[in-house]
């Protein structure tokens, strides 16, 4: 049983990216809390079993197929959740990728179809999702950055961490224009969370395996998992004193200097 103050029951909440990875993990995180889900992600198929599997549990989740950078498909996934649920209580901005390129070399229309992916749809999502929050005088909306807002990664990241700086700061201006109202805005910095995309990085450059490791004093890669009890925790009234809060997870990346390094278990 769900203890009182992580009880997500008769709570709707929508989460892009749904279909792998960290939204999956955190859809499925808040729907053992109870909570009802309307799941977004391009990946038609993935969505499906991802919401499929939700259900054979015993939940509620419908899963839905648009494109967050598209602003106008954003408008239609609120429309439906209006349509099918009638309200919002959560909102998990999960969705967006990246393009890699060095500063010198990648294209405007690359650096502008990032920021279409990170930061403009994902501000369209919190502008919906804070209208109908604001009128209900409640809610909570987590946005997913990356510790790359707070350092530099190198190595072609110059757009997504540019990207993820605005994230972050969408994400203190949102909580201070809303905390007055009842809303709730915080953002989750991961560090490197093992998925298909690093795996083949690293296949590529089994050098990157120890570079990364060697600023993670917890000794290892994230995982997607890690982001569910941080998910049920900012979507429920256990944490309702919490918003512009800007919190890694990361093993303790950004704790450690670049020429730290973690104690040897005796």
């Amino acid at each position: 049983m769900t203890p009182a103050l992580f009880d997500l029951s008769n709570k709707v909440a929508v989460v892009s990216g749904a279909a792998q990875g960290m939204g999956r993990a955190m859809a499925t995180a808040l729907a053992a809390a109870g909570a009802q889900l309307l799941l977004v992600d391009r990946n038609e198929a993935g969505v499906q079993n991802t919401a499929r599997e939700i259900n054979e549990a015993g939940g509620h989740a419908l899963p839905s197929s648009f494109d967050i950078s598209d602003t106008a498909q954003v408008r239609a996934l609120f429309a439906l959740l209006d349509s099918e649920f009638g309200r919002i209580d959560f909102l998990g901005n999960v969705a967006g990728e990246s393009i890699m390129g060095a500063p010198e070399d990648i294209s405007l229309e690359d650096v502008e179809q990032v920021f279409r992916n990170l930061v403009i749809g994902r501000f369209c999502a919190c502008q919906e999702a804070g209208r109908r929050m604001l009128r209900a005088g409640t809610g909570s909306i987590v946005n997913i950055g990356s510790i790359a807002s707070m350092t530099a990664l190198g190595r072609g990241h110059i757009a997504y961490s540019m990207a993820m700086g605005a994230v972050v700061q969408m994400t203190r201006e949102l909580s201070t224009e809303w905390a007055s109202a009842g809303i709730r805005v915080n953002a989750i910095l991961p560090a490197q969370v093992l998925n298909p995309g690093l795996e083949a990085r690293i296949a590529a450059d089994p050098t990157l395996r120890d570079k990364f490791l060697s600023g993670i004093p917890a000794g290892r890669f994230g995982h997607p998992d890690d982001i569910k009890g941080l998910s049920v925790l900012l979507a429920s009234d256990a944490s309702r004193w919490i918003t512009g809060a800007i919190i890694p997870m990361d093993g303790g990346n950004l704790a450690c200097n670049a020429g730290g390094s973690p104690r040897k278990p005796q």
